[in-house]
């Protein structure tokens, strides 16, 4: 296993972080060869599948994490019921499809993360990445940036270029919280996928 990485938190764009306090990013980088789920990683899946139906799906939106997304959601324009909040989108998808499906290594390892802690993360290419990630408002939309320009819209998949391929070799995660949710849950978060992917 390598050794833990430190969790960073990102720069949020001054006129940014004015308009909506309490929105911040926090990031991990690590060296990693992405590649298929293991067998115990895809019953680990499985398990968290046989754990999670109807009755947890309906309560989820009444815990505390996922209110808070809810709440930062409409607040920014995005209705909660159409934009799902990750942790949901997720739940439907497990109940759409019976089970969580197993993709790959990084893939179920970001699952099993959101899932356990209700905080989204997401993975980028580490060697496309210029700089640090940060928040920036860019053409009227809020996005995750490196020094060069957007690399995801918040609360979306990276961009074309910057997702995580068979040839990447440096990884970065992040998560993106909103007010309401506790740092602590932050950094579990990222440290479960970081465990996953590099265990």
């Amino acid at each position: 296993m390598s050794e833990e990485p430190e969790v960073r938190l990102g720069e949020v764009d001054p006129t940014l972080a004015a308009e909506l306090p309490g929105l911040w990013l926090a990031w991990s980088a690590f060296d990693a060869v992405p590649g298929p789920s293991p067998p115990e990683l895809r019953e680990r899946l499985r398990a968290l599948s046989d754990d999670f139906r109807g009755p947890q799906a309906i309560a989820l939106r009444q815990q505390p994490i996922p209110q808070a997304y809810r709440i930062f959601f409409r607040h920014i324009g995005f209705d909660p019921d159409v934009r799902r909040v990750p942790v949901e989108a997720l739940a439907l998808e497990r109940m759409q499809h019976g089970r969580f499906r197993s993709r790959s290594l990084l893939d179920d390892a970001l699952v099993i993360a959101t899932m356990e802690t209700s905080v989204p993360v997401w993975a980028l290419d580490g060697d496309r990445l210029a700089g640090a990630p940060a928040l920036r408002s860019h053409g009227g939309r809020l996005v995750v940036a490196g020094d060069d320009g957007p690399v995801a819209e918040l609360f979306g998949d990276p961009a074309a270029g910057h997702g995580v391929t068979p040839g990447t070799r440096r990884i970065v995660l992040y998560s993106v919280a909103v007010p309401g949710v506790p740092p602590l849950h932050v950094d579990e978060a990222l440290w479960i996928a970081w465990d996953i992917v590099t265990g």
